[in-house]
């Protein structure tokens, strides 16, 4: 038998974390002495109390730890790990979009936007539209490319597929979303639909990079927008113009993002403007 001192110095589990570990009932003693209170420990508890240990190294909930050591079914444990591991690998994910959104924010000189003001054409698009939560949109987002991509085919499109995003999506949590590809005969089939885009005139950037921190370029296109004087007049679009149905290389994507706009007079169609800088629309750039 194992005093506590011994098993903790084999295990690296302290002994206050041992004693509570006790006390929840995690990781009980193989005999506690009657008298003195003394907790003991067997040998076969070493292994039990290293996965306990790198378990909560991973920050797996005390809960969680016991329901996977009592399940007798190795993969229904397995499949408890896995899940939080997806947890996990979810959470960092999210920190090092945010890590890098920090960087661009708090960099001393941050690069120029390149802004383009764009007229656009009316087009009719194949579509699926529906009205979304923005805490849906990515699985929504997901469930509409896989409609359109079945419905049209692999050859059925021309051009990088889009979405039109409304305002209330942004301002009240919920609100419009269409998603689109572009065909020369958009289908009738399922959630999918010929849907006629109209003209409109955008302030268009690139977003590079994962998705997830698009909203540093979405601000520095909005400050754009009103540095130049412009006003902003209906939903935003974005096109995909490289992806994950593309590559799997994160860095290598490609957002185009455009806001549209009630053009200044005396702008050109195409004309490219450098920066974020506060200019007025006739400052002389070209």
């Amino acid at each position: 038998m194992l005093a506590i001192g011994e098993f903790s110095r084999l295990t690296h589990l302290s002994i206050r974390t041992l004693r509570r570990y006790h006390e929840v009932g995690l990781l009980e003693p193989e005999l506690v002495d009657a008298s003195s209170g003394y907790r003991y420990y067997s040998s076969d508890q070493i292994p039990t109390a290293q996965v306990i240990n790198r378990l909560r190294e991973l920050d797996v909930p005390l809960a969680d730890v016991q329901r996977i050591l009592r399940s007798p079914d190795p993969g229904q444990r397995s499949a408890l790990v896995a899940e939080h591991l997806g947890r996990l690998e979810s959470e960092l994910a999210r920190t090092r979009v945010a890590v890098s959104s920090l960087r661009r924010l708090l960099a001393p000189e941050p690069a120029p936007l390149q802004v383009e003001l764009r007229a656009e054409p009316a087009v009719t698009v194949a579509a699926v539209e529906d009205e979304v939560s923005a805490d849906d949109v990515v699985a929504w987002f997901a469930g509409a490319m896989a409609e359109l991509d079945a419905a049209l085919g692999p050859e059925a499109s021309t051009g990088p597929p889009g979405g039109l995003y409304d305002n209330g999506l942004f301002e009240h949590g919920r609100g419009r979303l269409l998603l689109y590809r572009h065909t020369p005969e958009p289908p009738s089939r399922g959630r999918v639909r010929p849907v006629r885009l109209p003209a409109v005139e955008l302030a268009v950037t690139t977003h590079e990079g994962e998705h997830d921190g698009v909203d540093v370029t979405y601000g520095q296109l909005g400050s754009w927008v009103v540095d130049n004087a412009l006003t902003v007049a209906g939903p935003v679009r974005e096109r995909y113009l490289v992806g994950p149905r593309d590559t799997d290389d994160s860095a290598a994507w490609r957002t185009e993002i455009g806001w549209p706009v009630f053009r200044v007079a005396g702008d050109l169609p195409g004309r490219t403007l450098g920066s974020t800088r506060a200019s007025g629309p006739d400052d002389g750039a070209d």
